[in-house]
């Protein structure tokens, strides 16, 4: 059996000069219960960091909200020195109350403070990709742009992207600063981010699925996904995970765990090949069941 290796996925550049294998990881979940504070065994989530880059997974995703912070730190006592293809994207713009409490707060001075101190905690000279955690209705988004265009222009961050946003707002902020990537919810059964994928394709942009793994009633017994599970000797998150890689060469999941094994059998998911037929069959049933 040939081990499991996200260079199977095939790569993607974000902003066109940063090449990542597009199978990455989410590190939401090395922190603690509703993503706050410490995880319940640490030492289980530090393995699980130290084995991606033995996996092939050389794009990670966190935020400083996750913890708070505790992902940005254990991603560095875990990995660092970095190796040079490493690339770790993080996000700002949410602050935390508590377990599972989530604020958005987009006062410019703030994500640039949060910019800085994500660099400093990660320990690198500048942030590869940062991204807005969210657009804060409450402050002017141009306003919240110009700061990521500040960050570009002081070499505090690399390339810079979006989380769950509109095509207008990708159009919108891209009149400030050039969108690297956009992460929006996106899985097999929840299409509601189809036209933005879309849009992203077609100008170049990563699209960065978060959930990416779930499949909903299409894993119920002897159902299509039920049938290919069978066929290509895998798991429903690892054909859910399939059919997202398969779907456009700028998509770039990220499932995230704290636990080796279920790393490793997320990055197996990258060397299932789905056939065209299969692909489209498993598409026209989540469709189905969406209405």
């Amino acid at each position: 059996m040939t081990p499991p290796n996200a260079a199977r996925s095939g790569t993607f550049a974000i902003g066109g000069d940063l090449s990542v294998n597009r199978l990455g990881f989410g590190a939401m979940r090395v922190t603690g219960r509703g993503v706050w504070g410490p995880p319940a065994d640490e030492a289980e989530a530090l393995r699980t960091l130290q084995r991606l880059p033995e996996l092939g997974v050389n794009f990670i995703d966190t935020a400083d909200s996750y913890g708070p912070e505790t992902s940005e730190k254990l991603i560095r006592r875990a990995l660092h020195p970095y190796a040079d293809d490493l690339v770790i994207a993080t996000k700002g713009g949410l602050t935390r109350s508590g377990p599972d409490q989530w604020h958005m707060k987009g006062d410019p001075a703030y994500l640039i403070q949060q910019a800085h101190r994500s660099r400093d905690l990660l320990g690198v000279e500048h942030i590869d990709l940062w991204q807005l955690h969210r657009i804060d209705p409450r402050v002017p988004r141009d306003e919240q742009f110009a700061a990521i265009r500040q960050l570009l222009d002081d070499g505090v961050i690399r390339h810079a992207g979006l989380s769950e946003v509109s095509v207008a707002d990708i159009d919108a902020a891209s009149r400030v600063f050039p969108v690297a990537t956009v992460q929006n919810r996106y899985n097999l059964i929840d299409r509601s981010s189809e036209d933005v994928l879309d849009h992203c394709e077609a100008h170049g942009i990563g699209f960065i699925p978060w959930y990416p793994l779930a499949a909903g009633d299409l894993a119920r017994p002897g159902g299509i996904l039920d049938q290919l599970v069978t066929k290509y000797a895998a798991s429903p998150s690892q054909i859910a995970l399939a059919w997202v890689l398969k779907r456009s060469p700028v998509m770039l999941p990220i499932p995230g765990t704290g636990k080796v094994k279920h790393l490793e059998d997320n990055v197996a998911a990258a060397g299932i090949d789905l056939s065209d037929d299969d692909f489209a069959a498993l598409d026209k049933a989540a469709r189905s069941q969406r209405r």
